[in-house]
């Protein structure tokens, strides 16, 4: 794994085709409480996180997503893994806002975008759960949008979305909002997508700007070699995979099956553990 990661360009900034994911950093599995237990036990300190980060780092992945500003203890492990590799990190943050139309609100979601800042996130994505509220099939539009996006490049950040919904994708781009890039869920098993497959790769490769795949492994429903391969294998150049991870272990797995896919090559990785292996399962 001598390679460093291929890179791609967003928003004038140049960053890693593979993103670090935080879900199965922060306890957020899609599977069960206990493991969600299991993985705020694992990684409920800093110095734990930094040693997953770390590898990431030293291979040339060097952006990392999720609820940044909620998860000091996350923010604390970016800066340990940065001191100990000597790389930095680039931060894209996914805050929820409060989109409400009054000025409170907009005085709320101004001070959360801020805060994105002050964090260190170069990226400001506001949560899918945030911006939904605001699209009007009817009109085709994201109702308010332009004001949260100004509010991000006020505080000097690159705005994009954080989309579940693909018409967030379709949307912007029609009405060519300021976003730079798009976060989209997008796996082969059509896991919490919200229509099937085939039409979120359509959706991709006509978005005018590139997209940040997310949950590319089905939350675990499928293997890192099936997930990655499939997501690497049908997204453009541009686009990159958010990859979440447990362990440093499991951070090298998933960084050599992806550059493997990337090359056109077997990843060169161990057989996995059996009771009783015959002599084909062995190496």
């Amino acid at each position: 794994m001598g390679n460093l990661f291929p890179r791609t360009d967003v928003g004038g900034v140049s960053l890693s085709r593979m993103i670090i994911g935080t879900n199965w950093i922060l306890g957020y599995s899609h599977t069960s409480l206990a493991a969600d237990k299991m993985i705020r036990n694992r990684n409920s300190a800093p110095q734990v996180i930094a040693d997953i980060l770390e590898v990431f780092l030293n291979s040339g992945v060097d952006a990392i997503m999720g609820p940044l500003g909620d998860n000091a203890h996350l923010v604390d492990a970016i800066k340990i893994a940065e001191d100990r590799t000597g790389k930095g990190m680039i931060m894209i943050d996914t805050p929820i806002i409060n989109v409400d139309d009054n000025d409170s609100a907009r005085k709320e979601a101004e001070r959360i975008i801020a805060r994105s800042k002050k964090t260190g996130a170069t990226f400001c994505l506001p949560h899918h759960a945030s911006v939904e509220q605001l699209v009007n099939k009817n009109k085709k539009i994201i109702d308010r949008l332009p004001d949260y996006l100004k509010m991000i490049r006020d505080h000097d950040m690159i705005p994009g979305l954080s989309c579940h919904m693909p018409e967030l994708v379709i949307y912007s781009d029609l009405n060519e909002y300021d976003v730079e890039t798009y976060i989209q869920i997008y796996n082969c098993m059509s896991f919490l997508m919200q229509v099937e497959v085939e039409y979120i790769h359509k959706v991709i490769w006509d978005a005018k700007k590139p997209v940040m795949t997310i949950k590319p492994m089905a939350a675990g429903r499928v293997s890192p070699f099936v997930g990655l391969t499939f997501v690497w294998h049908t997204i453009r150049p541009c686009d990159m995979v958010t990859v979440g991870c447990l362990t440093p272990e499991e951070a090298a797995e998933d960084i050599e099956i992806s550059l493997a896919a990337l090359e056109g090559r077997p990843p060169r990785l161990g057989g996995r553990s059996s009771p009783k292996k015959t002599e084909i399962m062995k190496d």
